[in-house]
Protein backbone atom coordinates (compact mmCIF):
# COMPACT_ATOMS: atom_id res chain seq x y z
CA UNK A 1 0.00 0.00 0.00
CA UNK A 2 1.65 3.43 -0.90
CA UNK A 3 1.56 6.15 1.50
CA UNK A 4 -1.54 8.04 -0.85
CA UNK A 5 -3.59 5.05 -0.17
CA UNK A 6 -2.68 4.91 3.59
CA UNK A 7 -3.87 8.54 3.84
CA UNK A 8 -6.80 7.74 1.38
CA UNK A 9 -8.11 4.72 3.74
CA UNK A 10 -7.34 6.73 6.83
CA UNK A 11 -9.82 9.34 6.24
CA UNK A 12 -12.68 7.30 5.05
CA UNK A 13 -12.34 5.51 7.97
CA UNK A 14 -12.18 8.55 9.85
CA UNK A 15 -15.84 9.50 8.17
CA UNK A 16 -17.21 6.05 8.66
CA UNK A 17 -16.31 6.18 12.59
CA UNK A 18 -17.44 9.82 12.69
CA UNK A 19 -20.77 9.60 11.51
CA UNK A 20 -22.40 7.39 14.03
CA UNK A 21 -21.03 9.92 16.50
CA UNK A 22 -22.77 12.85 14.75
CA UNK A 23 -25.82 11.23 13.76
CA UNK A 24 -26.07 10.12 17.86
CA UNK A 25 -25.50 13.62 19.07
CA UNK A 26 -27.48 15.79 16.53
CA UNK A 27 -29.85 13.97 14.80
CA UNK A 28 -31.70 11.63 16.48
CA UNK A 29 -31.73 12.93 20.19
CA UNK A 30 -34.12 15.85 18.17
CA UNK A 31 -35.66 13.14 15.61
CA UNK A 32 -39.12 12.82 17.81
CA UNK A 33 -41.20 9.97 16.92
CA UNK A 34 -45.49 9.70 16.88
CA UNK A 35 -46.34 6.43 18.26
CA UNK A 36 -49.35 5.46 17.31
CA UNK A 37 -51.31 2.76 18.96
CA UNK A 38 -54.69 1.57 20.24
CA UNK A 39 -55.30 1.05 24.14
CA UNK A 40 -58.57 -1.07 24.47
CA UNK A 41 -59.78 -0.41 27.92
CA UNK A 42 -62.40 -2.16 29.79
CA UNK A 43 -65.51 -0.65 30.53
CA UNK A 44 -64.80 2.30 28.47
CA UNK A 45 -67.63 4.36 27.80
CA UNK A 46 -68.86 4.17 24.32
CA UNK A 47 -68.38 7.40 23.81
CA UNK A 48 -64.97 7.65 24.29
CA UNK A 49 -64.27 5.17 21.28
CA UNK A 50 -62.42 6.32 18.97
CA UNK A 51 -60.83 9.58 21.14
CA UNK A 52 -57.02 9.74 21.60
CA UNK A 53 -54.48 9.71 24.52
CA UNK A 54 -51.38 11.35 24.12
CA UNK A 55 -48.49 10.43 26.37
CA UNK A 56 -45.59 12.88 26.86
CA UNK A 57 -42.75 11.41 29.40
CA UNK A 58 -39.19 13.04 30.85
CA UNK A 59 -38.82 16.52 29.35
CA UNK A 60 -35.51 16.69 31.48
CA UNK A 61 -35.19 20.46 31.11
CA UNK A 62 -31.78 21.54 31.78
CA UNK A 63 -28.79 22.47 30.23
CA UNK A 64 -27.75 18.97 28.70
CA UNK A 65 -29.90 19.28 25.36
CA UNK A 66 -31.56 22.98 24.06
CA UNK A 67 -34.86 23.08 25.23
CA UNK A 68 -36.18 24.80 22.32
CA UNK A 69 -36.94 21.58 21.04
CA UNK A 70 -39.55 20.44 23.49
CA UNK A 71 -41.90 23.58 22.15
CA UNK A 72 -41.34 22.60 18.62
CA UNK A 73 -42.37 19.36 19.14
CA UNK A 74 -45.40 20.56 21.40
CA UNK A 75 -46.70 22.53 18.75
CA UNK A 76 -46.62 19.39 15.68
CA UNK A 77 -48.22 17.09 19.12
CA UNK A 78 -50.93 19.74 18.97
CA UNK A 79 -51.87 18.94 15.33
CA UNK A 80 -53.42 15.25 16.50
CA UNK A 81 -56.05 17.11 18.38
CA UNK A 82 -55.93 15.15 22.01
CA UNK A 83 -58.75 14.43 24.14
CA UNK A 84 -56.65 13.24 27.01
CA UNK A 85 -53.00 14.29 27.42
CA UNK A 86 -51.14 12.70 30.33
CA UNK A 87 -47.31 13.69 31.45
CA UNK A 88 -45.52 10.33 33.39
CA UNK A 89 -42.88 12.70 35.46
CA UNK A 90 -39.08 13.83 35.04
CA UNK A 91 -40.31 17.49 33.97
CA UNK A 92 -37.00 18.89 35.46
CA UNK A 93 -33.23 17.30 34.99
CA UNK A 94 -31.67 18.30 38.55
CA UNK A 95 -34.01 20.81 39.75
CA UNK A 96 -31.96 23.55 39.79
CA UNK A 97 -33.36 27.37 40.43
CA UNK A 98 -32.68 28.29 36.60
CA UNK A 99 -34.21 24.81 35.63
CA UNK A 100 -37.66 25.55 37.54
CA UNK A 101 -37.63 29.02 35.33
CA UNK A 102 -36.97 27.19 32.55
CA UNK A 103 -40.05 24.65 32.97
CA UNK A 104 -42.03 27.53 33.09
CA UNK A 105 -41.18 28.76 29.88
CA UNK A 106 -41.03 25.60 28.47
CA UNK A 107 -44.34 24.61 29.75
CA UNK A 108 -46.48 27.60 28.66
CA UNK A 109 -46.46 26.06 25.31
CA UNK A 110 -47.21 22.12 26.56
CA UNK A 111 -50.34 20.50 25.02
CA UNK A 112 -53.70 20.23 26.99
CA UNK A 113 -56.39 17.83 25.62
CA UNK A 114 -59.64 19.00 25.27
CA UNK A 115 -61.30 17.00 27.63
CA UNK A 116 -58.64 16.77 30.35
CA UNK A 117 -54.41 16.94 31.07
CA UNK A 118 -52.81 14.93 33.83
CA UNK A 119 -49.69 14.46 35.25
CA UNK A 120 -47.30 12.26 37.92
CA UNK A 121 -44.21 13.24 38.88
CA UNK A 122 -40.62 11.42 38.19
CA UNK A 123 -37.73 11.17 40.51
CA UNK A 124 -35.94 13.94 38.85
CA UNK A 125 -38.32 16.64 39.97
CA UNK A 126 -37.65 15.78 43.79
CA UNK A 127 -34.02 17.31 42.90
CA UNK A 128 -30.84 16.37 44.84
CA UNK A 129 -31.55 13.13 46.26
CA UNK A 130 -34.74 12.25 45.16
CA UNK A 131 -35.77 14.39 48.11
CA UNK A 132 -36.03 17.86 47.63
CA UNK A 133 -39.72 18.93 48.34
CA UNK A 134 -39.76 22.71 47.13
CA UNK A 135 -38.63 21.60 44.07
CA UNK A 136 -41.36 18.84 43.48
CA UNK A 137 -43.90 21.53 44.81
CA UNK A 138 -43.01 24.14 41.99
CA UNK A 139 -42.79 21.73 39.68
CA UNK A 140 -46.53 21.11 40.58
CA UNK A 141 -47.56 24.48 40.62
CA UNK A 142 -45.95 25.24 37.88
CA UNK A 143 -48.07 21.97 35.90
CA UNK A 144 -50.99 23.25 37.96
CA UNK A 145 -50.70 26.69 36.67
CA UNK A 146 -50.71 25.80 32.79
CA UNK A 147 -53.97 23.63 32.98
CA UNK A 148 -52.62 20.31 34.16
CA UNK A 149 -53.92 18.17 37.01
CA UNK A 150 -51.08 16.67 38.89
CA UNK A 151 -52.28 13.45 40.68
CA UNK A 152 -49.96 12.43 43.69
CA UNK A 153 -51.16 9.04 44.59
CA UNK A 154 -54.87 9.71 43.80
CA UNK A 155 -57.11 9.22 40.99
CA UNK A 156 -59.55 11.67 38.97
CA UNK A 157 -62.15 10.70 36.66
CA UNK A 158 -62.85 12.65 33.32
CA UNK A 159 -65.94 11.73 30.70
CA UNK A 160 -66.05 8.52 31.91
CA UNK A 161 -62.24 7.50 31.73
CA UNK A 162 -60.72 7.16 35.73
CA UNK A 163 -56.90 8.19 35.45
CA UNK A 164 -54.76 6.67 38.90
CA UNK A 165 -51.54 8.41 39.31
CA UNK A 166 -48.70 7.22 41.53
CA UNK A 167 -46.52 9.53 42.80
CA UNK A 168 -42.29 8.31 41.99
CA UNK A 169 -41.18 5.20 43.24
CA UNK A 170 -38.03 6.72 44.49
CA UNK A 171 -39.16 9.44 46.56
CA UNK A 172 -40.20 9.80 49.79
CA UNK A 173 -44.08 10.37 48.72
CA UNK A 174 -44.72 7.05 46.92
CA UNK A 175 -47.68 5.56 48.44
CA UNK A 176 -50.19 3.46 45.87
CA UNK A 177 -52.02 1.83 48.32
CA UNK A 178 -53.49 5.49 49.50
CA UNK A 179 -55.15 5.34 45.95
CA UNK A 180 -54.97 1.40 45.04
CA UNK A 181 -57.15 0.61 48.05
CA UNK A 182 -59.91 2.62 46.34
CA UNK A 183 -59.64 0.68 42.95
CA UNK A 184 -62.91 0.48 41.24
CA UNK A 185 -62.87 -2.48 38.80
CA UNK A 186 -66.26 -1.21 37.24
CA UNK A 187 -64.61 1.55 35.50
CA UNK A 188 -62.10 2.38 32.85
CA UNK A 189 -59.14 2.62 34.94
CA UNK A 190 -55.52 3.66 33.23
CA UNK A 191 -52.63 3.96 35.90
CA UNK A 192 -50.09 6.72 35.35
CA UNK A 193 -46.85 5.48 37.04
CA UNK A 194 -43.51 6.77 35.85
CA UNK A 195 -40.72 4.39 37.20
CA UNK A 196 -42.05 0.79 35.65
CA UNK A 197 -40.18 -1.29 38.79
CA UNK A 198 -43.28 -0.57 40.80
CA UNK A 199 -45.01 -3.20 38.96
CA UNK A 200 -43.45 -6.07 40.50
CA UNK A 201 -44.45 -4.59 43.97
CA UNK A 202 -47.26 -6.08 45.72
CA UNK A 203 -49.46 -2.76 45.57
CA UNK A 204 -51.73 -3.54 42.71
CA UNK A 205 -54.73 -4.42 44.38
CA UNK A 206 -56.30 -6.83 41.84
CA UNK A 207 -55.57 -4.15 39.43
CA UNK A 208 -55.86 -5.35 35.49
CA UNK A 209 -56.07 -2.94 32.96
CA UNK A 210 -53.37 -0.65 31.17
CA UNK A 211 -50.14 1.16 33.02
CA UNK A 212 -48.15 4.22 31.33
CA UNK A 213 -44.98 4.74 32.47
CA UNK A 214 -41.78 6.13 31.55
CA UNK A 215 -38.18 6.40 33.15
CA UNK A 216 -35.82 4.64 31.35
CA UNK A 217 -35.92 6.68 28.03
CA UNK A 218 -35.51 3.10 26.12
CA UNK A 219 -31.80 3.22 27.16
CA UNK A 220 -30.64 6.15 24.86
CA UNK A 221 -28.32 3.92 23.15
CA UNK A 222 -29.26 0.16 22.32
CA UNK A 223 -28.60 -2.30 19.53
CA UNK A 224 -32.17 -4.29 19.90
CA UNK A 225 -31.82 -7.68 20.33
CA UNK A 226 -28.11 -7.47 21.77
CA UNK A 227 -27.51 -5.50 24.28
CA UNK A 228 -28.84 -1.80 25.97
CA UNK A 229 -26.15 -1.08 28.09
CA UNK A 230 -27.55 1.92 30.39
CA UNK A 231 -30.90 0.74 32.01
CA UNK A 232 -32.17 2.43 35.20
CA UNK A 233 -34.47 -0.15 36.53
CA UNK A 234 -33.99 -3.49 38.06
CA UNK A 235 -36.09 -5.49 35.95
CA UNK A 236 -34.12 -5.18 32.56
CA UNK A 237 -37.32 -6.24 30.82
CA UNK A 238 -38.70 -2.89 31.24
CA UNK A 239 -36.86 -1.22 27.94
CA UNK A 240 -39.63 0.55 26.03
CA UNK A 241 -42.57 -0.13 24.35
CA UNK A 242 -45.75 -2.66 25.29
CA UNK A 243 -44.73 -5.31 27.60
CA UNK A 244 -47.93 -7.97 28.41
CA UNK A 245 -47.72 -8.82 32.33
CA UNK A 246 -49.77 -11.60 32.10
CA UNK A 247 -52.23 -11.05 34.69
CA UNK A 248 -54.61 -8.79 33.18
CA UNK A 249 -52.21 -6.02 33.37
CA UNK A 250 -50.61 -3.82 30.57
CA UNK A 251 -47.35 -1.94 30.51
CA UNK A 252 -46.57 0.56 28.31
CA UNK A 253 -43.51 2.05 29.06
CA UNK A 254 -42.58 5.07 26.70
CA UNK A 255 -39.13 6.06 25.08
CA UNK A 256 -39.17 9.97 26.58
CA UNK A 257 -39.08 13.06 24.55
CA UNK A 258 -36.16 14.72 26.49
CA UNK A 259 -32.50 13.19 27.41
CA UNK A 260 -30.58 13.13 30.57
CA UNK A 261 -27.87 13.52 27.53
CA UNK A 262 -27.52 14.16 24.19
CA UNK A 263 -27.06 11.23 22.85
CA UNK A 264 -29.66 8.07 20.84
CA UNK A 265 -28.99 5.27 19.00
CA UNK A 266 -31.38 3.70 17.74
CA UNK A 267 -34.11 5.24 20.23
CA UNK A 268 -35.98 7.86 18.95
CA UNK A 269 -37.41 10.60 21.32
CA UNK A 270 -40.96 9.49 21.19
CA UNK A 271 -44.70 10.86 21.85
CA UNK A 272 -47.19 8.28 22.04
CA UNK A 273 -50.75 8.94 20.43
CA UNK A 274 -53.07 5.87 22.02
CA UNK A 275 -56.44 5.60 20.38
CA UNK A 276 -58.96 4.22 23.09
CA UNK A 277 -60.53 1.18 22.13
CA UNK A 278 -62.89 -0.87 24.07
CA UNK A 279 -61.97 -4.76 25.07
Amino acid sequence: MTRKEFIKRLMYLSVAGAFPALYSWQVEPFWVEFVQKKLPVKNLPEELEGKKVMQISDLHVGNRFDWNFLIDSFQEAKKFKPEFVVYTGDFVNKGTAQELIDLKQVMEACVLGSYATFGILGNHDYGKNWNDHKCSDTVRQTLEDCGITVLRNEQKESRGLNFIGFEDLWSCNFHPSEVMADYDASKANIVLCHNPDACDLDIWNGYQGWILSGHTHGGQCRIPGVFTPVLPVKNKKYISGEIDLEDGRMLYINRAIGHSFQIRFMVRPEITVFTLTKT
